[in-house]
């Protein structure tokens, strides 16, 4: 059961938004809550058009989540970058993802370093043990995994403190203006989508940094550098500056701009990763070259 007084700033609202916004839990599931009966106000069951009043008591019965298992699997094209007794740095490719979840039936890093024979640490879900950063399914680029609980418990803390530097390469569509700048705005779910992020008032705090490296014709190619590391954060940011990462349409890429640089992802890699290693304290760097897929396509873009 989750149990909540609405504030001051939400009150009038209908209670399925009102619902979504004080929870995190997606717009559609609250709607699919209601309907069940699922969701009190003050106690009693109400329909998703009922306001709230500040003050009131919003109760939602949340059944008991399904947990994804881990089975072993080896991935083609996974790398491994670095090894030691306390971490191990990968190099992800786009269409894996970082951990085994309901809904994905396809590869992931966890599974792949399984069937390799790591021995990973035991901390976080079942699922995703190890796992401190997750990258986009359609990202690729470096990935730190725990293997020691001491890693698991000081990586952690550092993703959590903004003590790592993540930088990535993204090739936006037109011309930022201006060429270097920040994004400060607000991510949460996407209030009509689960699987999409939106910027939205009252969501998380979000940073990105990004300078130009070299433009084209059409697209941009930027160096960006995280502060935050919301879901999607970079795909959003750049989308609502109106300049999508090429090749993205879930945040509103040109499908054919995409088709002539021949992308069936988003151009966007993880390039590198540094922080100080939980074993011997020392600052640790690690840096990936891009794959064939944005490789080609940069070379599209900057010849056109």
């Amino acid at each position: 059961m989750s149990v909540h007084l609405v504030p001051d700033g939400l009150a009038g609202e209908r209670v399925d938004a009102a619902a979504a916004r004080m929870t995190g839990v997606s717009r559609s599931r609250v709607a699919e809550l209601l309907a069940e009966g699922l969701v009190r106000v003050n106690g009693e069951v109400v329909s998703k058009s009922a306001r709230v009043a500040a003050g009131d008591m919003l109760e939602l019965e949340l059944p008991a989540p399904r947990v994804a298992t881990v089975t072993p699997q080896e991935v083609a094209g996974l790398r491994i970058v670095h090894d030691d007794a306390d971490i191990v740095v990968v190099d992800k490719p786009a269409g894996v993802a970082a951990h085994p979840s309901l809904g994905w039936d396809g590869p992931d890093v966890v599974a792949h370093l399984a069937a390799a024979g790591f021995r990973i640490s035991t901390s976080g879900a079942s699922e995703r043990q190890g796992i401190v950063q997750r990258l986009d399914v359609g990202t690729s680029g470096l990935m730190v995994v725990a293997k020691s609980e001491p890693a698991y418990t000081a990586l952690k803390r550092a993703f959590r403190d903004r003590e790592v530097t993540k930088v990535y390469h993204a090739l936006v569509q037109g011309h930022p203006d201006p060429f270097t700048g920040t994004i400060d705005a607000p991510i949460a779910r996407h209030p009509g989508h689960d699987w999409k992020m939106a910027i939205v008032d009252g969501g998380r705090h979000s940073v990105t940094h990004y300078e130009t490296i070299e433009a084209h014709r059409s697209t941009t190619l930027l160096q960006i550098h995280l502060e935050t590391g919301r879901t999607h954060q970079i795909r959003v940011h750049m989308a609502a500056v109106k300049h999508p990462c090429a090749g993205d349409p879930l945040y509103g890429a040109d499908p054919t701009l995409s088709a002539k640089l021949g992308l069936d992802r988003q151009w966007l890699h993880a390039v590198g990763l540094g922080f100080e290693h939980p074993g011997s304290g020392e600052w640790v760097e690690f840096s990936s070259p891009y794959p064939d897929d944005l490789a080609h396509a940069l070379g599209v873009a900057e010849a056109s």
